[in-house]
């Protein structure tokens, strides 16, 4: 587990240092904090923030917290102790992150391509999501996931067939 860890962490700073160069970081999606936009399995496209084009609420960024980047939606940008401080959140989350500061933000979603290949631009990912439909949407999303994986499993289990020696 500890190697494991450390390999997540180096990957990381990598995508950071990536992304403070001026590339385009690409990087598949886990949850399901920004469904239905950002389905479980898409490849995600984040871009560094241009200092002329700040962000903006309403776009999907991404922050750096300890283990991993965040991709959420930016909320409102807020003054908080002459410091800049960014609320976002996910599309199918029950409340807001806690304020992010400028050195947290990572980037911009510019794209997305979804696991059935069709590809979202920056114009489809921005606006203000139906939170209250969004969340019951992705725990739905939760359960037939996790019913397919056990009709898969059954299958298997059912098309394993022991044959004598003979």
């Amino acid at each position: 587990m500890d190697k494991r860890l450390n390999a997540h962490t180096v990957l990381k700073e990598i995508g950071f240092m990536l992304l403070s160069e001026g590339k385009t970081l690409k990087v598949r999606a886990e949850g399901v904090s920004m469904y239905p936009v950002i389905k479980p399995g898409s490849i995600i496209f984040i871009e560094p923030f241009e200092t002329d084009y700040p962000p903006v609420p309403g776009e999907i960024v991404a922050w750096k917290r300890e283990m991993t980047f965040v991709v959420h939606r930016l909320v409102r940008i807020v003054m908080k102790d002459n410091n800049i401080n960014f609320i976002t959140r996910g599309d199918s989350h029950g409340y807001e992150d806690l304020p992010v500061s400028a050195g947290q933000l990572a980037g911009r979603v510019i794209r997305v391509e979804t696991p059935g290949g069709k590809v979202k631009g920056i114009n489809q990912l921005s606006g203000k999501p139906a939170y209250l439909f969004n969340r019951p949407m992705a725990w739905l999303y939760l359960k037939a996931m996790l019913v397919k994986r056990l009709l898969i499993f059954r299958n298997e289990r059912k098309n394993t067939s022991f044959q004598g020696v003979t």
